[in-house]
């Protein structure tokens, strides 16, 4: 089999403190392997009834901290404040609906975008239910910031997030983040969480070879 049938699918969300700490070594390795095509998808962690104040989740400050330890990622002092205020609602269908506004524009650039919705909640403390967030992110990333936030308003960008978590329901793997090779019909876990960029570039060479 060559590499021309082989992809790469990335389940996020954009409110998984374990996606943001697994960005930098999945950042690099997506930068060795042009060859590869990365198709990113949210899958949906805090909907329904999970769509509650931060503060209902306990485990979260000390998850973090082992974040931190384990990648290096850094929580910024405007999220410290979000969560030790305890109010703010995580809403993931609200942040898959930002991401497929903007991914629609750039699909190409889908990791960098999805990157920089993390650094915007964890680093800066910004809702990803907020348009101004997009807004921000559209600017900085050179997209027109009006034709994404018109998507985002739009039932289009909710219906395909509703087509991310369905796509992720699907493939049957429900822990995040989960990097996956695409081998023909076949879905390889490469990694995820704390996997170092050495680790997950071996396990490739194994499931190629």
């Amino acid at each position: 089999m060559n590499n021309k049938e082989l992809a790469l699918i990335y389940i996020w969300d954009a409110y998984c403190g374990w996606c943001y700490g697994f960005s930098k070594s999945l950042r690099a390795f997506h930068e060795n392997h042009p060859e590869l095509p990365l198709t990113v998808l949210s899958g949906g962690l805090f909907v329904g009834h999970n769509k509650l104040p931060i503060a209902s989740f306990s485990y979260i400050p000390e998850g973090n901290k082992r974040i931190s330890q384990l990648t290096g990622a850094e929580f910024g002092t405007p999220y410290q404040t979000l969560l030790e205020e305890g109010t703010f609602v995580m809403d993931s269908e609200a942040a898959a609906k930002g991401f497929s506004a903007l991914r629609f524009f750039a699909p190409e650039r889908a990791y960098n975008l999805a990157s920089s919705m993390q650094r915007a909640f964890y680093y800066e403390g910004k809702s990803l239910s907020d348009p101004a967030t997009y807004r921000e992110i559209a600017i900085a990333n050179n997209l027109d910031p009006e034709t994404v936030l018109a998507r985002f308003e739009d039932i289009v960008s909710t219906e395909d997030a509703h087509s991310d978590f369905a796509k992720v329901q699907q493939l049957g793997f429900q822990s995040y983040p989960t990097l996956l090779l695409q081998k023909g019909d076949e879905f390889i876990g490469l990694g995820g969480g704390v996997m170092t960029l050495e680790k997950i570039e071996a396990r490739l060479e194994s499931v190629i070879s």
